[in-house]
């Protein structure tokens, strides 16, 4: 028995918003960033590349079509140049990071400086979007009634805090307490939201592996030893949680979908080759390995406003399906069951029964029945393919057979259905 009709997003095959790009693109970028290149040179590959992608996903019959992120060297770029009061540091001084958070202690093991350091320079203000122009272009590619299923990913607000140490976020003479940062943050989220919703966003999510930090045993044992912490790292967690909720108050009782990704793993191994350049560093660097959603399921599920959950599940590392049993009855998940780090293909029937346990789950604590429950439910990749511009060592038609599978997968599911 398949649940009733799908309509909107979020959709039964689902994947993460950033996709391979070309090696014409990557080298133009690095042209660009190097100084050796114009934007004008840059963008009219970015176009190109863009309506391909956009034209490869509509041929798989994906509806939550995304440009790939391709007009960002990372998978978080874009949102801070639109702020007044943050500034990029190009040499950061090692000594204000938290060295026990997992990509900063990655990096540092690796032998390489973390990557794209900005901070807080003055009072942080909102001065005009940067996600304008992608979405614009984006959606003049897709029919009129299609605008309202495009997604654009946007930055976790906290991922300009969790890896300073306190106090170095920003300067005492500015703010004097994190409150008073987080909730000129959450100003700049909403006015960030209203715009891109002015321009026909229906569809956004967050992308924030910092949420699966809290999970992580090695973090939490750094946290307690490090004695400039004034919070429990569960109080920090709640207050990156209230700065979500503030951020998108305004648009609960609108049309429009708020989702969140949050990596179980968070690092994940092999997603790129060069990981001096790229958050998503070896995970074999960190122990013990982060674990599963059961510490914060709680509060993730029943506490953080988000209207869908994209969740890793494609290896042990992720932990079992136990903490879906705390989503609530009116929240979706999009399981990501199948992996985009390695080129191997998942087994479809495999893939099937693992949705199907993780909806028992669901049902053992909504008390609704499993057709409910896999009414709420999609399927996806565990994570984007190119976080990092780079990319990994899939190649672009491992990705395409493996945003095929999911296809195949969600229809396997739910025959007939987006």
């Amino acid at each position: 028995m398949t649940s009733k009709l799908h309509r909107g997003p979020p959709f039964r095959a689902e994947h993460l918003g950033s996709l391979l790009r070309t090696e014409k693109l990557l080298e133009a970028r690095h042209d660009w960033e190097g100084g050796k290149g114009t934007e004008a040179d840059l963008k009219p590959i970015e176009d190109h590349d863009v309506k391909e992608i956009v034209k490869i996903q509509q041929d798989l019959n994906f509806h939550a079509l995304t440009d790939g992120e391709y007009r960002r060297h990372m998978f978080w770029g874009s949102f801070w140049p639109g702020l007044e009061g943050m500034t990029e540091v190009a040499e950061p001084d090692p000594a204000i990071f938290r060295m026990y958070i997992p990509d900063i202690a990655a990096f540092t093991e690796a032998g390489y400086k973390p990557g794209e350091t900005v901070i807080c320079t003055g009072k942080i203000k909102h001065k005009g979007s940067t996600y304008t122009d992608q979405f614009d272009f984006l959606k003049s590619l897709v029919p009129g009634d299609e605008v309202k299923n495009i997604k654009l990913t946007l930055a976790a607000p906290n991922w300009y805090h969790l890896r300073y140490k306190q106090g170095q976020a920003y300067p005492s003479d500015v703010y004097s307490s994190d409150d008073e940062y987080f909730a000129d943050i959450a100003t700049a989220y909403q006015d960030e939201l209203k715009i891109l919703y002015d321009h026909g966003l229906r569809n956004v999510q967050f992308d924030d592996p910092n949420l699966a930090y809290f999970c992580s045993e090695a973090m939490l044992e750094g946290w307690q030893k490090d004695k400039d912490n004034i919070y429990s790292a569960d109080e920090l967690l709640q207050k990156y949680i209230h700065v979500y909720n503030r951020a998108v108050a305004r648009f609960q009782a609108t049309c429009m979908l708020v989702s969140i990704s949050v990596a179980a793993t968070s690092l994940t191994p092999g997603t790129s080759q060069r990981v001096s350049m790229f958050f998503h560093v070896s995970s074999d660097q960190l122990t013990p390995p982060l674990g599963g959603y059961d510490r914060i399921a709680t509060k993730l599920f029943q506490e953080l406003n988000m209207h869908t959950y994209y969740l890793e599940y494609d290896t042990p590392r992720a932990g079992g399906f136990e903490p879906l049993q705390y989503l609530p009855k009116d929240k979706n998940v999009i399981l990501g069951v199948i992996t985009s780090k390695f080129p191997k293909m998942e087994d479809e029937a495999e893939m099937e029964a693992r949705v199907r346990e993780a909806v028992k789950w669901m049902v053992k604590g909504s008390g609704e029945t499993e057709e409910e429950a896999l009414n709420r439910c999609g399927v996806s990749p565990q994570c984007g393919f190119a976080s990092h511009s780079s990319g990994n060592s899939v190649t672009r038609d491992d990705m395409v057979a493996k945003l095929k599978l999911v296809r195949r997968v969600a229809d396997r599911i739910w025959p007939g259905q987006p």
